[in-house]
């Protein structure tokens, strides 16, 4: 049986690859760098994370990225198991020292019998004897692959911009301003309730910071860029501020939940908080910060922020371009494009966005390719599931709201989230009669989708026909 071949060593390809090669199936996986260099990428390591090292949620009954992460542990992923081997302490979510991460991803990928690695740009479309390919080239793909791949869809390609976080120096932050302390004291994986560095800014300290972000002088945009949005979950602090004075401070810089360890009794107008972002505790990057902002504007005004007056900057924030498929209208409920199915896609280009998302279309376009290439039925998770929905959403479950129109349509990435599911009738009183009402009722509905999912995806499992193996 030849080998199947995955393109891009991102989350996504990394997952395809791992999931091919432990149902016994040869795959080589193609990576382009160090060969050819992205704009955004700091090494040639595979799955290397380029944005914040947050995983997200690791709540499973209560959140739907919590939900997807036990589906991927149920699958055993890879992507997963180094994740939890390389836990940094965020509070409620799982965030990962990326170095770390990154490392154990690519030594198991070069150690496995099955994985075959080649460092090359594929140039064009795959060659006509690669029966089966898998794309994930993620958001930076080369501009010679993109424009052979949007030629064979008969698309235009979408594009939004991704902006990337500051990662500080942690011996760079003042302590006597700073304080240690997560959300309401919320205890996480690997956490201790103390998981987040928080500085605090008074009423006249954030109005300063808000003109100075206003006035800030920004990246310019190539002529190409000029009319390509933002993705919403990753805004740029500077186009929040932009949008209302107060959007910063009843967003990344909500002051709620946080008490002062230096001042107690004063409550702060707003705050703003640092993640640890490797093993060692020496790099913490600012939550929510991902900004175009020029590299010397950036510096300048983060150390008006008290506690960063001093901030060293292990890497400042940037802006790299996102490109996806119309991929309601170009792929099948598999993955495959419709006008050459012998391509398989995965990964954020197919319109997901966020790390496990990633991950998780990865994991299913690989199980795909070793169906088909067993001659086995197609099955994919039901929409009850997260991996499931977001399936759905990415190959079918979008309303052309200008079909015919001559636009692509309004198909937008997307993060997973319960609004994909399909509705589950809510509970209306707990164990013992009490009527639920406000938020525990919504606690309620959502424990009742998950447990639903998780019902659901374990049944699915169970008939996939495919050998399990952990991850290693």
């Amino acid at each position: 049986m030849p080998p199947i071949h995955v393109i891009g060593g991102g989350l996504a390809g990394s997952e395809a690859a791992w999931q091919i090669a432990q149902a016994g199936l040869d795959v080589v996986l193609h990576e382009m760098r160090p060969v050819r260099k992205t704009d955004a990428h700091q090494t040639d390591g595979l799955a290397e994370l380029v944005c914040s090292n947050s995983f997200r949620s690791d709540d499973s009954e209560h959140n739907a990225v919590g939900l997807i992460h036990h589906e991927l542990r149920q699958l055993g992923s890879l992507i997963m198991s180094a994740a939890d081997a390389h836990q940094v302490p965020a509070g409620s979510a799982l965030a990962v020292d990326r170095e770390g991460f990154s490392g154990a991803v690519t030594h198991v990928l070069e150690n496995h019998p099955n994985i075959t690695i080649e460092r090359e740009e594929i140039a064009g479309l795959p060659p006509e004897d690669w029966q089966s390919v898998i794309v994930a080239t993620g958001p930076l793909t080369s501009p010679a692959l993109s424009q052979a791949v949007l030629e064979k869809s008969g698309e235009d390609a979408l594009a939004f911009f991704d902006a990337i976080a500051p990662i500080v120096h942690f011996d760079s932050v003042d302590l006597s301003k700073a304080w240690f302390q997560s959300r309401y004291d919320k205890v996480g994986p690997g956490g201790t309730g103390k998981d987040y560095l928080n500085c605090p800014l008074d009423k006249e300290q954030y109005e300063a910071f808000i003109d100075a972000l206003l006035a800030g002088e920004s990246a310019d945009f190539k002529e190409w860029e000029a009319n390509t949005p933002y993705f919403d979950g990753c805004l740029p602090i500077e186009v929040m501020a932009a949008r209302g004075r107060e959007t910063l401070r009843h967003g990344p810089m909500k002051p709620m939940g946080l008490t002062n360890a230096h001042n107690p009794d004063v409550k702060a107008y707003a705050v703003v908080q640092l993640r640890q972002d490797n093993a060692l505790g020496t790099l913490y990057n600012m939550v929510g910060f991902q900004t175009k902002l020029k590299y010397g504007a950036q510096a300048d005004i983060f150390r008006m922020i008290p506690g960063l007056e001093n901030a060293q900057f292990a890497r400042l924030g940037g802006l790299h371009r996102n490109t996806f498929l119309n991929s309601p209208k170009v792929l099948d409920n598999s993955l495959r494009l419709k006008s050459d199915p012998r391509l398989r896609f995965a990964g954020q280009i197919t319109g997901c966005e966020g790390y496990v998302e990633s991950a998780s279309v990865g994991c299913l376009a690989g199980l795909f390719s070793v169906m088909e290439a067993r001659g086995q039925t197609f099955s994919a998770p039901p929409e009850t599931t997260a991996m499931g929905a977001l399936l759905g959403h990415i190959t079918g479950g979008h309303i052309f709201r200008e079909e015919g129109a001559g636009k692509p349509g309004s198909f937008q990435p997307m993060n997973v989230n319960f609004g994909l599911f399909p509705p589950i009738e809510t509970p209306t009183k707990d164990e013992t009669g009490k009527r639920l009402k406000g938020k525990e009722k919504a606690k309620a509905k959502k424990l009742a989708m998950t447990n639903r999912a998780k019902s659901d995806f374990q049944e699915w499992q169970s008939k996939l026909e495919l050998p399990k193996a952990a991850a290693e």
